[in-house]
């Protein structure tokens, strides 16, 4: 019998969630930012390991605040969280235990997790058992932890081993072909918001979104249409830039990130609409797709 089963992927804003996702897939699916709270909604990456079939789950980070939309964020970490079979929980290794004492509050149903200390590359071996032996006062909670870097020794296996340990058994919930049960639509958008965040700075990326209204596919080219969403006339002014350079740079950043899913060219038309406040009215954010439950 196969084992197949939903794994929430949990951690606080930037701890590296969609980079391991989009590692352990081995595609760029996964919209990946340095910057807080990028993404934004749960996303499915669908991972094959031997004849098992894992359900990674996507979401935003867990964090705290009064802003319309990051409450939305919050919640659908929260839905992640009480609805899979088993949590992977990030935990970067300089970060301090206070993140995980609020994920184990926040674990309302205890759901079991497995504990990953990630970027170890970033201290010696000195340190890093120092912050094991941290971490040893909770091992109650967890079923394992395993401290991992995917930019060196760590192998996919050393996690996807572990993960299906726990998972049930269950024949597959999606055609093991397939990397994502996202729609194109929607993973061209994140690529399209991801460029805005790579190529404007501050605020701006966070008070943007993306609708992607028509996707043609040719023989040899994709022709998408995208418009980007701001809220003041301002923002509009700086994602267009002086002679357009700004919004260019976008595209360009956009569709390479979408030919490199796609293999083959894109023609990517965009341009910038201002919907006043959307991210501080729960009509105008439901209007856009994230519907506060709260």
């Amino acid at each position: 019998m196969t084992k197949c089963g939903y794994v929430s992927v949990i951690g606080r804003p930037n701890a590296g969630k969609s980079s391991l996702l989009n590692w352990l897939v081995g595609e760029k699916i996964a919209m990946v930012s340095h910057k807080a709270n990028a993404t934004r909604k749960r996303s499915n990456i669908i991972v094959m390991h031997e004849d098992d079939q894992i359900i990674f789950v996507d979401t935003p980070g867990l964090h705290e605040t009064e802003k319309l939309l990051n409450q939305f964020m919050l919640e659908e970490a929260l839905k992640a969280m009480g609805d899979c079979d088993l949590i992977l929980f990030l935990a970067p290794v300089t970060d301090s235990l206070k993140y995980y004492e609020d994920f184990l509050e926040k674990n309302k149903k205890g759901v079991k997790h497995i504990l990953l200390l990630t970027k170890i590359d970033f201290i010696n071996n000195d340190e890093l058992i120092v912050k094991l032996k941290e971490y040893e006062k909770y091992s109650d909670n967890y079923e394992a932890l395993i401290p991992i870097s995917i930019k060196k020794a760590t192998k996919k296996s050393d996690i996807l081993d572990v993960v299906v340990k726990y998972l049930p058994e269950h024949p597959y919930l999606y055609d093991p072909e397939i990397m994502t049960d996202e729609h194109l639509r929607d993973i061209y958008k994140e690529f399209i918001r991801e460029a805005i965040f790579e190529n404007i700075s501050d605020e701006i990326p966070y008070e943007t979104d993306v609708v992607v209204n028509k996707i043609e596919e040719k023989e040899n080219v994709d022709v998408i249409n995208a418009k980007i969403v701001v809220q003041k006339d301002s923002q509009k002014g700086m994602i267009i830039g002086q002679n357009a350079t700004a919004i260019k740079r976008i595209g360009k950043a956009a569709r390479l990130k979408i030919e490199k899913l796609s293999g083959k060219k894109c023609f990517l038309e965009l341009y910038v609409s201002v919907k006043k406040n959307w991210t501080k009215n729960k009509d105008a954010l439901k209007s856009m797709g994230y519907e506060i439950n709260s």
